[in-house]
């Protein structure tokens, strides 16, 4: 039986030792990892060798967690501080360099309480602490998953080849002799003529081939565009907008008053620079001013503080209404129909269905004579292309809309209904400032595009399609459920 040159340099190397690891294999005969393995593989094949493999994890320190074992968690730092200094308060907090990152874990952890001031919790030394010190001092540690995520610890997989020479392999080392060949057929031997006395490696058409990962469409944005198929052949438009916008079409075209605890800089994203927007239309601005005082139909408004300074402060869109807005204001006349699917940044607590910023599926109908029966119509239709006819409606209130209600879908998973949209009909306070007839009614709604994905797939954390924690292995072998 012929060995290629690889082959064979393998085997007179083991057949010196017996045994070896596929490294010590590489430094002593000159070849790579991989041509040794490659070697190893076919010559377990000829029952010359036997190969054990064994994978070891181990952890080992990042610099940034390196850091924090030297110091402390950037949380603990905060908790430190809070016990130190009682009735500290945000702004105080603000001047640590611990702060940025430490604030958000402070409160997942549930070690403080934030209001007036920040009032410290018990804290008790967590696993992630206990990991971090046992690694330091070179000590095996159980190391929480939460820890490899934050990039304080680094998982490492080592693989071990090793190979044992058996008598066959011992036997073929001493009479064999090496002869080369040729892994392909080349133009070349072809116009020379050499291939008729060349020798061609056998090829196993049933070995395991590589695996690739070619670039693909995530599967976030295929259901995106699948929507827009959807939403485009039931008649809608689609709308387009900054994603950075003034709070006057954010929240204040919406009916939202200016003191309303959603508007707070908790809830949302401010810009640094530039502050606020340069200018807004002045007539749509004394409307909505006047609604937000006086009200609309009959209404008695808010009877608070409207400033125009804060209807001109940017921030990233909580949501896709503000499109809405923008295009109520540009003289739209019924019937018309508009969507969007776009992504909106909220300062939420992070969890299986909460990210910081996801996609919303904006949409609204203008026309006379609507009622809530056409808006539920329309979810049912829309759904439907989906595969999914079981949703369920809730009354809810929204400042904009009147009636309104949220929309849920059972999980096929789980069996647990899941919050998927709100909707409504917009209030006239919504839409007489934009000089909207009063016997014309306009239905909107704001869905969330990862939950629809949720149902449609089973997941049961949106954090495994979409962020920084996604799952890769699952996005590169999910299926396309549509053509």
């Amino acid at each position: 039986m012929t060995l290629t040159s690889n082959e064979r340099r393998v085997l007179d190397t083991l057949a010196e030792r017996d045994e070896a690891d596929a490294e010590t294999l590489a430094e002593a005969t000159g070849l790579g990892r991989g041509p040794v393995e490659g070697a190893l593989s076919m010559l377990e094949e000829k029952g010359y060798v036997e190969v054990e493999e064994t994978a070891e994890t181990r952890y080992a320190l990042t610099d940034e967690g390196s850091e924090y074992a030297d110091d402390a968690l950037p949380e603990r730092r905060l908790h430190d501080y809070l016990v130190e200094n009682d009735g500290a308060t945000m702004d105080e907090l603000r001047e640590l360099d611990a702060f940025e990152i430490g604030i958000g874990h402070l409160r997942r952890k549930g070690w403080a309480d934030v209001g007036e001031t920040v009032e410290p919790n018990d804290a008790p030394r967590g696993d992630d602490e206990k990991a971090l010190e046992a690694l330091a001092e070179g000590e095996d540690a159980d190391v929480p998953e939460m820890v490899v995520e934050r990039g304080l610890v680094e998982r490492v997989e080592e693989r071990t080849v090793v190979a044992h020479l058996t008598d066959e392999g011992r036997a073929a080392a001493e009479k064999t002799t090496a002869t080369e060949e040729k892994g392909e057929l080349t133009h070349d031997d072809l116009a020379s003529g050499d291939w008729k006395d060349a020798t061609f490696a056998d090829y196993n058409v049933e070995a395991d081939a590589e695996t690739t990962f070619g670039g693909r469409e995530h599967i976030l944005r295929q259901m995106a565009n699948r929507v827009k198929e959807v939403m485009t052949s039931m008649g809608f438009q689609e709308m387009e907008g900054p994603h950075v916008d003034a709070e006057f079409y954010i929240n204040d075209c919406l009916f939202m008053p200016q003191d309303h605890p959603a508007r707070t800089h908790w809830d949302k994203f401010l810009l640094e620079e530039p502050t606020h927007i340069d200018e807004l239309p002045d007539e749509l601005v004394e409307n909505v001013e006047k609604v937000h005082l006086e009200g609309a139909e009959g209404g008695d408004g808010y009877h608070s503080a409207w400033e125009r300074d804060v209807a001109r402060t940017l921030n990233l869109r909580g949501h896709t209404t503000s499109l809405s807005m923008r295009y109520l204001a540009q003289d739209v006349e019924p019937p018309a129909r508009y969507f969007s699917v776009d992504k909106v940044y909220r300062n939420d607590t992070l969890d299986p269905t909460h990210l910081l910023e996801f996609f919303q599926i904006e949409g609204w109908v203008m026309a006379r004579d609507l009622s809530v029966r056409d808006l539920m119509g329309t979810f049912v239709e829309f759904y439907s292309h989906f595969g999914i006819e079981d949703i369920e409606f809730k009354p809810h209130y929204n400042p904009y809309t009147e009636p309104s209600f949220e929309i849920f879908g059972e999980h096929p998973e789980t069996g647990e209904l899941i919050e998927i949209g709100n909707s409504g009909m917009f209030r006239r306070e919504v839409l007489e400032p934009h000089g909207i007839d009063e016997d014309v009614e306009v239905m909107a709604w704001g869905l969330a595009l990862e939950r629809l994905l949720m149902l449609i797939y089973g997941f049961e954390d949106i954090r495994d399609v979409h962020g920084t924690l996604c799952d890769l292995e699952l996005l590169r072998e999910v299926p396309v459920l549509w053509e």
